[in-house]
This record gives structure tokens, sequence and C-alpha cells, in this order.
């Protein structure tokens, strides 16, 4: 929607993507302080409120009369719908045993994925055809539908489903982030997915880039090659029965690391797009089989504060991603997107042999001490 954004609103296509860059900021920053709030109030019941909100929210970005008021809604939008994915997680986290829990979050990441992809598309669409106001419209009518949808099951909660807890606040926010803090394992999940933010997204953001100067592609059709990453996630998502019983959590963080470094590497050699797009496809499927197996361990990590717990998760991969981007962006610059996707492919690749091996010692621990 940026081309059709400093069109209509005569700006320049820079100015015109804070509406991605406030978005994404409160996002990211709101995320500590909406897990505390699911705790307090039921994550089931704050969730539909969130999707109610960001009805409103959305709505008015939809309405914005000028820019400055379009970024503003933006940014309150980034903030209303910062709590759904978290504590959907957090929620499943509440409502399933650890053992059922990793292939349904594979399947909840297809909701994720193609969600993803559907709103770049009907975003395009949408702007091209029928105004860049006829997006907004549309997602507020999803998220009002979203909403209705919620509450309607809501009567059906069981006590677990709609669980509260009276001594979770706002007031009581850093003494529960420090509690997260405080568990071991959640301060090796929590680096982890810095960690893998870092190299990952800091790598995968370029590779369009990078098939662009090395392999003579156009910018448009680079990027459709690298939409195959979605595709991967869903693969991973129809097989992840399988693969979890097959693998394990070390099996499947291992041999996702091992792909992503492969393919990252296959992407960096190789002039032959055909390749490539494999490659990205294949990437995405080991990118969601480390991040899937981040995800599961981040829901028991402590489940006292299940939400204020993966409201730190999502904040920690946010915070990972921005900070691998602008690394990638200081070595482009001064090197090329060779040295970019190497240094990601290797990073991932110790990241998930390292959690590999913690979680393999974890197990054993518990095993030991049953």
């Amino acid at each position: 929607m940026l081309p059709a954004l400093s069109s209509v609103y005569s700006v320049g296509i820079g100015t015109a993507a804070n509406v991605v860059t406030l978005f994404t900021l409160a996002y990211g920053v709101f995320q500590i302080a909406l897990g505390p709030f699911g705790d307090r109030y039921g994550k089931y019941r704050v969730i539909g409120w969130a999707c109610a909100a960001s009805a409103v929210t959305t709505l008015g970005c939809a309405l914005a009369p000028s820019f400055g008021m379009l970024i503003i809604a933006r940014f309150i939008a980034g903030a209303s719908c910062a709590a759904i994915v978290p504590l959907s997680m957090a929620w499943i986290g509440d409502v399933l045993p650890y053992d059922q829990r990793q292939p349904v979050l594979a399947r909840f990441l297809i909701g994720q994925m193609l969600g993803f992809s559907a709103g770049s598309l009907l975003g395009g669409l949408g702007a091209e055809h029928f105004g860049v106001r006829t997006p907004f419209f549309f997602l507020s009518l999803w998220f009002a539908g979203a909403a209705a949808i919620v509450f309607a099951l809501l009567h059906r909660m069981s006590a677990r489903g709609t669980a509260e807890s009276a001594g979770a606040s706002l007031a009581t926010l850093p003494a529960g982030i420090a509690y997260v803090w405080k568990q071991r394992w959640a301060r090796i999940v929590l680096l982890a997915v810095f960690l893998e933010g870092t190299f990952m997204f800091g790598a995968f953001a370029f590779i369009a880039t990078h098939l662009h100067r090395h392999y003579g592609v156009s910018l448009s059709f680079a990027g459709t090659l690298v939409m195959l990453y979605g595709a991967g996630g869903i693969v991973f998502a129809a097989l992840s029965t399988i693969l979890v019983r097959r693998l394990g959590e070390a099996g499947l963080a291992t041999v996702g690391g091992a792909l992503i470094c492969a393919m990252l590497i296959v992407v960096d050699v190789t002039q032959r797009w055909p390749l490539a797009a494999f490659a990205v496809l294949v990437m995405g499927t080991g990118f969601y089989m480390l991040h899937n197996t981040l995800q599961t361990n981040a829901t028991q990590m402590a489940p006292e504060k299940r939400g204020t717990a993966l409201s730190q998760f999502a904040f920690c991969l946010f915070v990972g991603q921005s900070v691998g981007v602008a690394l990638a962006g200081f070595i482009a610059e001064h090197a090329d997107t060779d040295a970019v996707l190497a240094a990601g492919a290797f990073g991932v690749l110790a990241v998930a042999f390292a959690f590999a091996q913690l979680r393999r010692t974890r197990h054993r621990r518990v095993e030991v001490s049953v």
C-alpha cells in the first residue's frame, strides 16, 4: 500500500513508510504491558477485547482525514493488536498439556501465515483498485467478526480457559517481568529468540536485495521469490505432528538451524533463481522448526506468569529483529549482502545447536529428578 499512500497523501515513500514503522513500534512496546493484563483478566477474554478494540482503531485509520492523523491512528492500532498473538499462545499453554502443545501451536502458525499472505495480497489489491481506505474498512470488519466469534464462544469456556489472576496487574508489571527473568530456562529461551531474530531476520531482510544485485532479477520478482518463505512455514505446520514425534524438540531445533544455514549459503553462492526459490521455501520450513520449538518452550518457561512470559518472548523477538536488520544494513553498506547472508547462516546455526544441547541437558535433569 505504500506507493498508493504516498500518492494519495502527497508524501515521499520514506515518509509513507511511517505507517509501518509506528505500527510496528507500538506493537512491540505494548507487548510488555498487555501480557500481565491477560494474566489478570483472563487471556481469552482479553484477546476478545483486543479484537474489538482493533476493529475501532483500524476504522480510525480508514477515516483519518490527513496523513498525520493516519500515522497516529496506526500507532494506536499497533497497540491494540499487540495482545492477540502472544496471549493466544499463552492461552494454548493454559488449556493444553505440554506434550500436546507443539502440534497445536504449529496449526496456529498456519493461521498466522495465511493471514500474513492474505493481508499483503488484499492490501495491495484494495489500494490499487478500490482506494487506500478500503483495506482498512475491510480489516475493521474482519476484526469485528473475530471479536464476535471469540465472545460467542466465551461462555463455553472451562474455568481453566477463562482463568484470571487477582495478583496480576499493571502495578505488578516490574515484579512479573523480574520473576520471568529470574527463571534460568526463561533466560535461555528469551536469549535464544533474541539471537534468532537478530541473525535470521537480519539476513532475511536482505535476501531480495541480494537476488537483485547478484542474480540480476527485478526487485518485484525477487520479492515474489522471498514470499515462498511463508509457504515453507505452512509445509512445517502440515507435517508438524510427524516431525515432532520423530525428531523431538532438540532434533527440531538442530535440523531447523542446519536447514536455515544451508539454504542461506545456497542463496549466497548460487546464481540460479529456481534453486534460490527452492532454498527460500526450505529455509521457511527450517525457521519454523526452530521457532515453533522456542514458542513451545516459551509457553512453559514461567507457567505462573504465562501471559507476561509470552509477552516478553514476543518483545525479545521484536527487538532482535530490529537489531539484526540494523546490523545487517551496516554490514551490507560496508561490505556486501554476501557477508550478511553468511553471518546470518552461521549465527542461526550456532544459536540452534546451543539451544538444542541445553534442551537435551534440561531433559536429562528432569528425568533424573523424576
